[in-house]
């Protein structure tokens, strides 16, 4: 691929950030959405490629744009695969909490698993660890290894997990290893990616999430010579039958981290609000200023970037004004 397709696409997740901002505290998760979801589709179509969207926004079709099958870009040329979040975090945007990022991440056709949305158990590491996870084994045996492989104790180890019921015995399991742990309400791809930051303090992250989510996250820490194991979980026959469809046929497998993400893959992020892995837009008179990282993982390149809009010369990716109160869309 074009290495020139990351710089392309970190535009498309700033145009998302930036459109997500403006809502940023106004406690309706669906103007949240919508605001991201046009402005990086609005920006995705103005880029030289053919691209089909294989994890996004809704997996049957049901989303007006960025769903799964629709093709964005020019369509001119090269043919490309996207896997893609908006809005990471809608909720978090929603009500002005940290930790909401816009991601994207691009590879060549068959690069990314095609997974149905259903909850997906998940494992992450940074470079420390790579290798040493097994998703077969308890968390016990994990935490006990990643803590070898790092030179430190289990109780030095941070855990970064969703809080949420389902969770509850893994929380004990972790507590009583006297590990510590962070929970967190949303967000787990910003979190997966935290493990590969010494600076962020969290070594691993555990737990059961989304998998579309999770593919994103594979392919970003692909980039940062991380570790990621994967389960798909199904709790209904109908969730079954849609993977098939997607073309899954094993519903034991554990994916390791390149069957999630494979090839040349490339990944772009912008911070909506401020969290652990990148600050969020802040907005001046007449423009804003927004951080991002790209990554390539061919190269290992890793390049942050801090942009400043100036909305009275080249203006904001313009979108079609949502009316939060009656949930109706006027161009």
């Amino acid at each position: 691929m074009d290495r020139n397709l990351a710089l392309e696409t970190v535009r498309v997740t700033e145009a998302a950030a930036i459109a997500s901002a403006r809502t940023v505290g106004l406690g309706d998760e669906k103007l949240s959405d919508h605001a991201a979801v046009e402005a990086m589709r609005i920006a995705f179509n103005r880029i030289e490629m053919r691209a089909k969207v294989v994890i996004g926004e809704g997996e049957r079709d049901e989303a007006p744009m960025l769903y799964i099958g629709e093709i964005v870009g020019t369509g001119s040329g090269p043919e490309i695969e996207l896997a893609l979040d908006p809005l990471e975090g809608t909720t978090i945007c929603a009500h002005g909490l940290p930790n909401s990022i816009s991601v994207a991440a691009i590879a060549e056709r068959g690069g990314f698993l095609h997974a149905p949305d259903v909850y997906m158990k998940k494992i992450a590491v940074g470079p420390e660890a790579r290798g040493v996870i097994d998703l077969k084994q308890t968390w016990t045996w994990n935490l006990e290894k990643i803590a070898k492989a790092k030179g430190v104790p289990v109780s030095n180890l941070t855990v970064v997990a969703l809080n949420r019921p389902r969770h509850e015995e893994m929380i004990k399991e972790i507590r009583d290893l006297g590990a510590r742990i962070r929970l967190i309400q949303d967000g787990d791809v910003s979190a997966a990616i935290a493990t590969c930051e010494p600076e962020t303090g969290i070594d691993v992250l555990m737990g059961t999430g989304g998998a579309p989510e999770g593919v994103i996250a594979a392919a970003a820490l692909r980039c940062l010579d991380g570790d990621f194991q994967a389960q798909l979980i199904f709790r209904k026959d109908d969730e079954k039958d849609r993977a098939r469809k997607m073309g899954i046929t094993d519903f034991e497998k554990i994916y390791k981290m390149e069957e999630l993400a494979k090839g040349d893959v490339m990944f772009a992020a912008t911070g909506v609000t401020t969290g652990t892995f990148l600050e969020g837009v802040s907005f001046f008179k007449n423009g804003c200023t927004t951080h991002s990282v790209v990554m390539r993982s061919a190269t290992g390149t890793i390049r942050r970037l801090t942009a400043k809009h100036r909305f009275d010369i080249k203006p904001a990716v313009t979108i079609s004004e949502y009316r939060p109160k009656t949930g109706k869309v006027s161009k």
